[in-house]
C-alpha cells in the first residue's frame, strides 16, 4: 500500500508523527526514583543525602527546605522562576501532570528553549530544575494532585526569590494537552 491508496479527501491530512528526540534544557534532569509495589502498598526512596548533607544524585545541592502543594483539576500554575534557588520536584506515581520548562539563562546553550515533561503517571522520578529556568505545571486529569518540592534555599517572605511571568506568555496552547 502507498499513500496514493488512501482516500483523496483525507490523503493531504495524513502525516507521520515526529519521534525525534525532544529538546532537553541544559541542566534539567529526570532522575529515576526507586519505586516498589507490594501486597500492602508501595514505597519510594525519594533522595539520599551524603555525610555533608548534599543530595547524592546532585553533588553540591544541599537541601534547605521541603514543600508540598496541592493543585486542582484543570489548573495551570505558571510561570515562575528563581534567581538563586535550585529545586527537585516529586510527584507521586499515582498522580500525573505536565511540567513546562523554559530556559531564560542568557549564557545557556539552550537559552529560550522550552520543554514539556509528563511526570507521575505510574512512574517515579525527581525532576531537577536549575535557577534561571522558568517552570510551571498543568493538571489535565480530574482529581487534585500533591506535588512535593525540595529546595536548596529557604523561602524568605521579606526577600522572596520567586519571580513571575504571565502564565500565557508563550500562548495558552502551551498549557493544553498535545493532540494528534
Amino acid at each position: 500500500m502507498d499513500i496514493q491508496d488512501i482516500d483523496d479527501l483525507v490523503q493531504s491530512h495524513v502525516y507521520t508523527q515526529d519521534y525525534a528526540t525532544k529538546v532537553t534544557i541544559e541542566g534539567v534532569k529526570l532522575i529515576p526514583v526507586k519505586y516498589s509495589v507490594g501486597d500492602e502498598g508501595d514505597f519510594s526512596e525519594l533522595m539520599r543525602l551524603d555525610d555533608k548533607g548534599e543530595v547524592e544524585a546532585m553533588p553540591g545541592f544541599k537541601l534547605a527546605q521541603i514543600n508540598r502543594t496541592q493543585l486542582f483539576p484543570g489548573s495551570v500554575k505558571a510561570w515562575h522562576l528563581h534567581l538563586k534557588q535550585n529545586e527537585f520536584w516529586y510527584l507521586p506515581p499515582q498522580f500525573q501532570m505536565m511540567v513546562g520548562l523554559w530556559d531564560l539563562r542568557k549564557h545557556s546553550q539552550t537559552v529560550n528553549k522550552t520543554m514539556r515533561v509528563n511526570v507521575g503517571g505510574g512512574t517515579s522520578c525527581l525532576l531537577y530544575v536549575p535557577c534561571g529556568v522558568a517552570h510551571g505545571a498543568a493538571v489535565f486529569g480530574n482529581r487534585n494532585i500533591e506535588l512535593f518540592y525540595f529546595v536548596n534555599q529557604k523561602f524568605d517572605i521579606k526577600d522572596p526569590d520567586e519571580k513571575r511571568i504571565r502564565w500565557d506568555y508563550l500562548g495558552k496552547e502551551f498549557w493544553s494537552p498535545e493532540r494528534d
